[in-house]
Parts: structure tokens; sequence; C-alpha cells
């Protein structure tokens, strides 16, 4: 009776796994919308004369706040000082009012508003900013994209500050249970959304034979108030558990200006913090446009109006055997059994070969840069046991470098190779976008949990912060970079599926190989140090 009335919400497997349900939904729709414009580059400079610069611009907004207002430490001081699930609601509440300005921004009500000839005439010239270089906004911006921006930048607020809450929600729910798992099983599925804004977001662009930009982004907006209503079911939930422990919320230290000189003089977490801006400036601002790139670098011949890989039904039955690959491989990590394990694994790898397939005869772009997130979630759970207990994650680090660099050469130099083979250049485009995504598991499941062994506990949560913003200044600066390459090297062309895509392609590759000199660099510190990079965090 007494073991009865001490059980919590967080004692039940399927509770812990429910409020974990909800937080990764959360995020799952949070990582559709950040991307929701990257498949539709070239309908964004059909229909509101985005070109490179304006595109870019606009995509690297959304860290802007978080990177020159700091908005990111004052994130960590809400959730410090108000817990997970008011942090969590808030994030999500400001994800979503920025979701419905960028929607506003790119509709047709928009055009020929008054608010467009505001944006147009104004914003031109922000003093200081332009000054040094870095100004969200520039002289002959289309209005829209302007616009957008400023929504862009306010979900970014938010969604930033989903990212370090959940993380807390994830300890508080999972501190000495299956807490590693439960992680990855998260960035797992927030991974997925990638992979879906792909798919569907195109989809909602040409529904009806109308090209309408604004509708894939009113399906972002009602994701986000799906993700609004996941997070108010985890605030009731999160509260119960508190009224059945009589313990107030777990909250780390509040960040210190007096912790940045503990930090700061580490070597170690110096190294980790420029690999993790250098890795992941070469996958995020990539990832915003790879769809265009394979359209400018693939020979793409769409099918007939009539026939079925043209209908709208392929789109979902693709879909749905996407969830077969990722859910099944996922799975297949789990089972005891030998033949379950392998069943599933046959499962998923034969599903994958069935999405493949579909996706070349569709002639998607988007379709098949879809595929980038699905090894990935198959491999995250046996990468993250591996350095769980065998170590080795500086060595991942190196590894996940190379295989970037290659990824971003192949893609530069390798794939125009393909131009003429229908076949051959799609081909080469799943394998490369498939080693990309697997790289993409590497460096997360070594980079994060090694911080701790880097800085003493009590400002791990002040470590974490400077890396996350740090992280955020090559999320504002290579999406626009890109734009400016390519509309340098690229002068005079009109047609947004003819761009050469060499030069912005080296240039993540130097960030890989960067990356790599960096991982060099920090196995030697850790061995000279012994800092415990390469041991296993279970001992």
């Amino acid at each position: 009776m007494t073991q009865a009335i001490k059980k919590t919400l967080r004692d039940s497997a399927a509770m812990r796994w429910t409020a974990l349900l909800l937080l990764a939904l959360a995020m799952f729709c949070s990582y559709i919308f950040m991307d929701i414009l990257s498949p539709i580059k070239d309908l964004m400079q059909e229909t509101r004369g985005w070109d490179s610069l304006a595109f870019g611009t606009m995509q690297g907004s959304e860290v802007f706040l978080n990177v020159f207002a700091f908005f990111l430490i004052f994130a960590g001081i809400i959730l410090d000082k108000m817990g997970v699930r008011f942090t969590m609601v808030l994030a999500t509440v400001t994800m979503l009012v920025g979701a419905i300005i960028k929607w506003y921004a790119v509709s047709d009500s928009f055009a020929g508003s008054g608010l467009e000839t505001w944006f147009t005439n104004n914003l031109n010239y922000i003093p200081v900013f332009d000054e040094l270089g870095v100004s969200p906004f520039y002289e002959g911006m289309p209005a829209s994209a302007k616009f957008a921006a400023c929504g862009f930048m306010i979900f970014g607020c938010g969604c930033e500050m989903a990212g370090i809450t959940v993380s807390r929600g994830i300890v508080k729910w999972f501190k000495g249970r299956e807490m590693a798992l439960a992680m990855g099983s998260e960035m797992a599925l927030a991974r997925l959304g990638v992979a879906t804004c792909m798919i569907f977001s195109p989809y909602f662009a040409r529904l009806g034979g109308e090209v309408s930009v604004s509708r894939s982004v009113a399906f972002g907006v009602v994701l986000m108030c799906i993700a609004l209503i996941m997070t108010i079911v985890y605030f009731f939930m999160d509260q119960k558990l508190d009224a059945q422990t009589g313990e107030a919320e777990e909250k780390d230290d509040p960040f210190k200006i007096s912790d940045l000189g503990q930090i700061l003089t580490s070597s170690g977490f110096w190294l980790v913090a420029l690999l993790c801006v250098l890795y992941y400036s070469a996958i995020f601002p990539f990832q915003k446009y790879a769809v265009n790139m394979l359209q400018c670098n693939l020979d793409l011949t769409l099918p007939s109006a009539d026939s079925f890989w043209a209908s709208s039904s392929v789109t979902i039955v693709q879909y749905v055997i996407m969830l077969v690959v990722a859910a099944a491989g996922f799975a297949s990590n789990f089972q005891k059994n030998k033949t379950a394990k392998y069943g599933l694994l046959c499962l998923s790898i034969a599903a994958l070969v069935t999405y493949c397939y579909m996706g070349y005869m569709r002639q998607s772009a988007e379709a098949i840069f879809a595929v980038f997130p699905l090894l990935a979630v198959l491999i995250t759970p046996i990468l993250g046991s591996y350095v769980d207990h065998k170590g080795k994650a500086a060595s991942m680090l190196v590894l996940g470098s190379l295989l970037l660099i290659g990824c971003h050469l192949t893609f530069a130099f390798v794939l125009p190779l393909f131009k003429g083979s229908a076949v051959g250049g799609v081909a080469v485009a799943y394998l490369t976008i498939l080693v990309l995504g697997a790289s993409f598991s590497l460096v997360p499941a070594s980079l994060w949990p090694s911080v701790p062994k880097l800085v003493d506990a009590k400002v791990i949560g002040s470590a974490y912060a400077l890396i996350f913003w740090i992280q955020n200044i090559g999320l504002w600066l290579f999406p626009l970079l890109i734009g400016k390459v390519l509309d340098q090297t690229n002068p005079g062309v009109e047609d947004p599926t003819k761009l050469n895509y060499t030069a912005p392609l080296l240039m993540l590759a130097f960030l890989g190989v960067a990356a790599l000199v960096l991982g060099f660099i920090l196995k030697v510190v850790d061995k000279k140090k012994g800092l415990g990079l390469e041991e296993p965090n279970i001992k």
C-alpha cells in the first residue's frame, strides 16, 4: 500500500513516454515550420521575387535576435526562474505568433497592402548593423521578405527556447531511467520533421494545380497550433507530477557573468564550441538550399499530369512508406529477439528502397532530399549506445567531419558529372544525402555528452547557453553567405533551377575541413589533459 502511494507519473513507463511524446511532437512541428520554405525556393523567386540574397537573408533571420539581442541567454534565465512547463508554453506561443506573421507576409493579402508599402519604404538602413554588415534587411529587399524575416525572428526566439526547455523536461521525467534513449528518440522524431517538410511543403504549394506559397506556410501554422495543444497537455501532466512529488521544478544555477571566466578559460570548451558552430553551419544552412541545389544539378522531367506519379495521392503513399522506414529502423535497435530485430531491419531497408524508387519516378528534388534524416533515425540509438558504453566521442567527431567534407565535395564536383544521366544522378544524390544524414548523427551523439566532461558541474547550464549562442552565429551567417555567393557567382541567371552551386558547396566543405582540424586538436588535448572524451559515459 505504501509503495502504491509513493508511485508517481514518472514511475509509469507509459506516462513518462507520453510526456516525451508530447514534447517531441511539439519539436517535430517546429522543425517542419523551420524549413517550410526551403523546398520551394524556386517558387518564392517566381511568385514573390525573392532572389538568393533575399531568400538567404530571410532564412538567416531566424536566429538574429538570439545572436544580437542575446535572447538565448534570456531564454535560459526565463527557464531557470519559471520552470519547464511555463517556459514550454511561452516558447510555443512565441513560435505560433512568429509563424502567423510569416504566413501573412507571403500571403496574397499582404501584396498591395499599406503594410507592404511601409516595409518597402522602411528598414532599408539600420544604423550600426549596416556599418557592421550584419543587418537583417537591406535596400531593395522585397517587402514580403522583410516582414517574413520579422516573423521568423520571433519564431526563432521561441524555437531556441523550446529546444533548451525540452532537454530540461526530459531530464526531469527520465532522470535515473532511460534518459539517453529518451533524448535520442526525441531527436529522431524531431528530425523527421525535416523530411515531412520536404514532402508536404511543395505538395500544398502546388495543390489543385495553382501555385500558392502561402498554403505551405499555412500548413506550418496549423502544425504550430497543434504543437501548442501538445504543450498545454504537457503543462497539466507536469503540474500533476509536481503535486505528487511535492517538489519544486528542478532548476540549474542561473546564468552569471562570473561563470564566463571559468568556462572561457577551458581550451576543451572552446574546441567543442567551435566544432559545434562549424559543423552545424555546414548542415542547417545547407538544408535551406538543398532542394534547389538538386533541381540545378539533376535532369528531372516531371511525369505526365494524368499519371499516378503526378497525382496528389502518391505524396501520401510515399510519406507513409517513409514512416515505415523510420519506425521499423528505429525499433530494430531495441529488439532482443534476433528474428524480430533483423526482420524489422529488412522491412526498413525494403521500405527505403521503395521510397527511393518512388522519389525517382516522381522526379521530385524535394522527395529525394527528404531521405536526409532517415538513416540518422536508424543509427542514432546505435551511436548513442556506443558512446555510452565504449566512448570514442572525439574520434566520432573526426569521422563525422570527414563524411561531411566528402558529401559536400561530391555535391560540388561528382553530382554535376551525372547531369546527363537521369538514373545515375539520382542514385548519387540519394547515396550522398543518406551519408550526410549519418554524419549528422555522429557529431551530436558525441558532441553534446562531452560538455559535462569539460566544465564544472555547476556551470554546465551556462556552458550550454554559450555553445548555443555561438552556434546561432553560424546559423545566422551562413544562409546569408550562401545567398550572396550564389548571386555573385551566377550573374544574370534568372532561372532559379539553372544556378551553379559549386562555390557555396566548396565554402561548406571548407567548414568541414576546419572542423576536422579542430577534431584532431581536440583528440590531442584530450590525451594530454585527460579530459575523458574517448572514455565511455557509463563506467
